[in-house]
């Protein structure tokens, strides 16, 4: 796979990046050769060899849950930096 300008582009956009010239270039190239390395994997023979499916063997290794009191709202909005009617007040990231 390539990266073209216009797959630059969309990664950038998505990722909500601005580069510069200079930066686009070494950026592209850095890309182009992380694809290139992932690329050869398809090369590798795996004729018989099982799935990893995890990690480790160990199964179910967390803790049981149980139910706590938690803090109450009043407590929770203490260190906000800015709050409204109680709530948590965040700025906007989504635009329509």
């Amino acid at each position: 796979m390539e990266i073209t300008e216009n797959v630059f582009d969309q990664l950038a956009h998505l990722s909500r990046l601005q580069f510069n010239e200079a930066e686009r270039a070494e950026i592209k190239t850095d890309l182009q050769r992380m694809i290139s390395f992932v690329d050869k994997l398809n090369e590798v023979d795996t004729t018989g060899v099982p799935p990893l499916l995890h990690m480790s063997n160990a199964i179910n290794v967390w803790r049981e849950d149980k139910v706590t009191a938690g803090e109450g709202r009043d407590q929770a909005l203490l260190n906000a930096p800015e709050q409204q009617n109680g709530f948590f007040q965040v700025p906007k990231v989504i635009k329509k």
